[in-house]
């Protein structure tokens, strides 16, 4: 599970900002801490997204430190970066996937993009082509 540690600030206003020492582009706020922690994944989805679209590595969370909070991506999420980070590793770019998946290019960056709601079985697919296979672990909750 990629959690990120993120650093809760109360400004003068009272809000709860959120800031991600891994990911500076990430930040979002809430009126608490509650709220502001309920946004922080998808401020995180969305800066992930621009490594990706910037063709960039993403960068591994550190460890949460005293007064840190940890903020889980989705699962999907986790597997769409983990696609990401193997087709980078394997050299592969977005049209030679396609080629391999035998599908057009849009579709890969469906597949790639963290805040579209690919299927598994894509995924999955896609994993293939590339020697990986995605497994899926259930864990009791902390």
């Amino acid at each position: 599970m990629l959690q990120y540690p993120a650093r809760l600030i109360r400004d003068t206003k009272g809000a709860i900002r959120v800031k991600f020492p891994d990911v500076p582009e990430a930040h979002t706020s809430g009126e608490d801490e509650a709220e502001a922690l309920m946004h922080a994944a998808d401020a995180l989805k969305a800066a992930l997204s621009l490594y990706i679209g910037d063709r960039r590595e993403i960068p591994r969370p550190s460890s949460t430190k005293r007064g840190m909070k940890p903020v889980a991506l989705p699962a999907l999420s986790e597997a769409k970066i983990a696609l990401y980070s193997a087709m980078r590793a394997k050299k592969v770019g977005k049209a030679e996937m396609a080629r391999r998946l035998n599908c057009h290019l849009p579709q890969i960056d469906r597949l790639l993009d963290l805040m579209h709601g690919s299927r598994l079985e894509h995924l999955e697919a896609a994993f293939r082509v590339l020697g990986k296979r995605l497994v899926v672990e259930v864990k009791d909750a902390a």
